[in-house]
């Protein structure tokens, strides 16, 4: 699948940061890759979050991705960090 503007709305907006969510059926690896968010390359900016829920509908996974590049209409953002990882104590 690919990356669908509908799915991304904003959760909070402070000082030049914005807090996002977005929902899909992909993978949280097709997520984060270089250009999935090519879309909303004029709204994302570098260190923006995005609480991500990927793969719903299957086995889900959700976490949060940081915008790392956003140039020339390319957006980077980084892996997914997951929530409820597994503790190690």
């Amino acid at each position: 699948m690919a990356y669908a503007s509908k799915d991304l709305s904003v959760l909070a907006y402070a000082n030049g940061f914005t807090l996002w969510h977005y929902t899909t059926h992909d993978l949280a690896a097709d997520v984060d890759t270089i250009g999935y968010f090519n879309g909303a390359a004029d709204l994302l900016r570098v260190g923006d979050m995005v609480l991500a829920n990927c793969a719903v509908g299957g086995a889900p996974s959700g976490g949060v991705l940081i915008v790392a590049s956003n140039a020339a209409g390319v957006v980077d953002v980084a892996n997914l960090t997951p929530f409820g990882a597994a503790n190690s104590d």
